[in-house]
C-alpha cells in the first residue's frame, strides 16, 4: 500500500560495485528481481521490486535552489534560467524559523507555470461575477495591466501580428518586475505541493510521475521540515539507461515501442504550429491544450523541423537578442534565432540537436538511451517518409514500466488533485 516500505538485506553486490548511484540502484532492482515468484509476470515482477524500495534510495540530484516569495517575475526567471532548472520551491518569507513544511513552502514555480501565467494576464479577462480581487489580480491593479504596459491583448487576431514589440514591453514593464512570485501562487497546481516521506516506495514515486502527470516529486525530511530530494521524470529516465545490461531492464528494453503500446497518440491527435506562425500562438496552443511541447511543421507537408517547449520561453524572458530582429517572431525565425544564440554563446541545449526522432521499430531501450543523451522531454515518430506519426514523452515510457494496483492510493488523493479518467482508485 501507498505508506509501506521494506528494509533490503540483499546489498553486498551493490555496495562492492564501482558503478555509478543510478546504476547501483539499478542493481538493487536485480537482486530483488531474482527472487520474485516465478508464476509473476514481468510487469508484476517489476511492481513488486518497486514496491520495496523505499525513495530515499533515489540518488539526490543538485539541491539548494530556492526562490523567495517575495523575488520578483523578473528575478524567478533569472534564477531557474541561471541555473538550468525548471522548477524550484518557493519558500514563504514570513514563516517562523521552526515552521512545518506546510507553512514554510508556499509551493513549486514553474517556467512553464509562469509563461503561462503571463500569458493568461495578457489576453482578455472571461466576465466574471463581482468578488473580491484575487491576490494575482490585486499585483495586477498595482502593478498595471498588461495593456497599460503597452502589450495589448492577445486574442487569435492579436496573435498573428505579434512583434518582437511584445516581448520588449513585457520584459521592461513595471507588471513583469513587480508582480511578486507570491502573487501568482494561484496559479501553482497544489498548495504548498504534494510530497512524498523517505519511506514512500519507489511504486508510489513513479505512479506520481506517469499516471498521475507530475513533472517532479519532492522527497521530504520531516525531522527539519525541509525537502530533502527532488525527483524528476528526466532523472528515472537516467537511471533507466544506467541500468543497461541488467537482466530486469534488458528484458523489458528490449521490446520494440509498438510492442509496449507507444506511441499511444495517433497523428491526429498531434497538436502542431506550422512554421510560418507566430512563436506566440505555440506558447498559446500549449497554454490551451495543456501540453508541454509542440512540433513545428513546414509549409505544405507534413515533416517536423523542430521543436518548441514551454521551457523555451526562457529565450523570450531573458535573451533579448532573440526578438529585436524580427518583426514578426514566426515559429522558424524563433528556432532559428535560439540556436544562433546558444551557438554565439556556447551553451548546450536540446534546441541545438534539431529535430530528434525515432520509428516504431527501435527498442525501448534505444529511446531511453537517446531521451538521456540529449536531455530531452519528448521525441517525435516518424515515418520512413519523415511525416509525423506521433509523440512519445518521458511520461509514457514510466507510464509503461509499472501499473498501479487495485486500491494503491486509497483515500491518499481526496480533495488533492483531479483523478485520472481510468483510475480504479
Amino acid at each position: 500500500m501507498f505508506m509501506a516500505s521494506v528494509q533490503l538485506g540483499r546489498q553486498s553486490s551493490i555496495q562492492d560495485s564501482p558503478r555509478s548511484p543510478e546504476a547501483k540502484l539499478g542493481m538493487q532492482v536485480e537482486d530483488l528481481w531474482d527472487v520474485q515468484e516465478p508464476e509473476l509476470s514481468p510487469n508484476e515482477k517489476l511492481n513488486a521490486c518497486f514496491e520495496s524500495i523505499p525513495v530515499s534510495a533515489f540518488p539526490i540530484g543538485p539541491q539548494g535552489i530556492e526562490i523567495k516569495s517575495d523575488a520578483s517575475l523578473a528575478d524567478a526567471v533569472q534564477i531557474l534560467a541561471q541555473n538550468k532548472i525548471l522548477s524550484a520551491p518557493v519558500v514563504d518569507v514570513d514563516a517562523p524559523e521552526d515552521a512545518t513544511w506546510m507553512d514554510r513552502y508556499i509551493g513549486i514555480v514553474e517556467f512553464a507555470g509562469i509563461a503561462v501565467w503571463i500569458l493568461q494576464q495578457s489576453e482578455p479577462s472571461s466576465p466574471r461575477s463581482p468578488s473580491s480581487p484575487s491576490g494575482a489580480e490585486s499585483a495586477i491593479a498595482a502593478n498595471g495591466m498588461a495593456s497599460a504596459a503597452g502589450i495589448g491583448a492577445l486574442g487569435p487576431e492579436g496573435a498573428s501580428i505579434t512583434s518582437g514589440d511584445f516581448f520588449e514591453a513585457l520584459t521592461s514593464s513595471e507588471f513583469y518586475k513587480n508582480t511578486k512570485v507570491r502573487d501568482i501562487s494561484g496559479s501553482f497546481r497544489w498548495a504548498p505541493f504534494l510530497a512524498l516521506q523517505k519511506s514512500n516506495t519507489f511504486l508510489t514515486m513513479l505512479l506520481l510521475l506517469s499516471k498521475y502527470k507530475m513533472k517532479s516529486v519532492p522527497v521530504l525530511d520531516l525531522g527539519d521540515g525541509k525537502i530533502d530530494n527532488i525527483i524528476t521524470q528526466s532523472a528515472v529516465i537516467h537511471m533507466l539507461a544506467e541500468c543497461t545490461g541488467l537482466h530486469w531492464f534488458e528484458s523489458w528494453g528490449s521490446k520494440k515501442l509498438s510492442e509496449i503500446g507507444l506511441p499511444t497518440m495517433s497523428t491526429k491527435e498531434i497538436i502542431t504550429v506550422y512554421e510560418d506562425e507566430p512563436v506566440l500562438q505555440a506558447f498559446k496552443l500549449m497554454r490551451k491544450k495543456r501540453i508541454g511541447g509542440i512540433p513545428v511543421i513546414e509549409c505544405g507537408g507534413g515533416k517536423a523541423i523542430g521543436n518548441i517547449s514551454l521551457r523555451d520561453v526562457q529565450f523570450l524572458l531573458t535573451a533579448p537578442d532573440i526578438y529585436r530582429d524580427y518583426r514578426s517572431i514566426t515559429a522558424k525565425n524563433f528556432l532559428i534565432a535560439v540556436r544562433n544564440y546558444l551557438e554565439k554563446h556556447e551553451t548546450r541545449s536540446p534546441m541545438l540537436s534539431g529535430m530528434i526522432t525515432c520509428k516504431r521499430d527501435e527498442t525501448v531501450k534505444e529511446l531511453i538511451q537517446k531521451l538521456d543523451t540529449e536531455k530531452i522531454q519528448r521525441v517525435y515518430v516518424v515515418d520512413d517518409d519523415g511525416n509525423l506519426e506521433g509523440v512519445i514523452t518521458l511520461r509514457d515510457i514510466i507510464s509503461r514500466l509499472v501499473h498501479e494496483p487495485r486500491g494503491y492510493f486509497g483515500d491518499f488523493f481526496d480533495g488533492v488533485l483531479p483523478l485520472p479518467e481510468n483510475s480504479r482508485v
